[in-house]
């Protein structure tokens, strides 16, 4: 199967990757190696993909899924859970437990300390990003100055287009934010039409982990938006499905 490896130094007894819509049996608009049990696809077929990717990664147990809703909680996993968690971040300091996000654009961003001992997957979309989303997973660690980040797949700068809300958002709680923001003017729009902007997520994702402490951030620089092969994108699609990324330790 096809899979996004980290290019990250963590620890030999991290594992992680993000998934792509590669080699999985749904069909039509969620052709491929659809995830997402809630996006209207055929849930035996979804089923089905689960369990090719759980075979293909040798994982140790079934991932931990989440019922995600761009909230900026975050769970911390202290057994094997077979239910649905409400949340959009997961981290563990237990072995063999898989902790799961699904994106379909948004940033998929995992954690690991230097030592190996605790690890942690976000899923963060503009919201979560904004309300502190990997702030509170990184407050969750021992010592977040020992944290690395990586970045999978997300929607790139050039296809992210958000208006002055969000521009706003960022910038008034850090006005370095500016720079992840390009002024965009739409072919077709009118004179007076509101301003609209190309959002650099992964850059406003790596400062928010600097500033939470977290120096080293690394990013797969893969794009969901414009590589459509390997990967599903909401902003591009409608309706369309989700890959995920997962993290565990050995």
């Amino acid at each position: 199967m096809k899979f996004i490896s980290p290019n990250w130094p963590a620890p030999k007894n991290v594992k992680a990757f993000s998934s792509t819509r590669w080699e999985g049996v749904s069909q039509g608009v969620y052709q491929g190696l659809n995830l997402g049990m809630h996006v209207g696809d055929d849930e035996v077929l979804v089923q089905t993909n689960r369990n090719l990717v759980v075979a293909g990664a040798a994982m140790p147990t079934s991932p931990v899924w989440l019922n995600q809703t761009h909230s900026n909680s975050v769970i911390e996993l202290n057994k094997l859970t077979h239910q649905a968690l409400d949340g959009d971040g997961a981290i563990t300091t237990h072995k063999k437990i898989v902790c799961t996000v699904m994106t379909a654009d948004c940033l998929p961003v995992l954690l690991t300390n230097t030592d190996g001992t605790q690890v942690a997957a976000v899923h963060a979309g503009w919201r979560g990003l904004a309300d502190g989303i990997l702030e509170n997973a990184v407050q969750q660690f021992t010592k977040p100055s020992q944290v690395m980040a990586w970045i999978g797949p997300a929607i790139g700068s050039n296809a992210f287009e958000v208006g002055s809300d969000v521009f706003e958002v960022f910038t008034h709680f850090d006005s370095h934010a500016r720079d992840a923001f390009i002024r965009h003017h739409p072919k077709r729009a009118a004179k007076d039409s509101p301003k609209k902007w190309l959002a650099n997520m992964s850059l406003l994702a790596t400062q928010r982990l600097n500033l939470a402490g977290v120096e080293q951030v690394f990013d797969s620089q893969r794009c969901t938006f414009s590589e459509p092969d390997d990967f599903y994108s909401y902003r591009r699609d409608g309706v369309t499905g989700r890959q995920a990324t997962f993290i565990w330790m050995e």
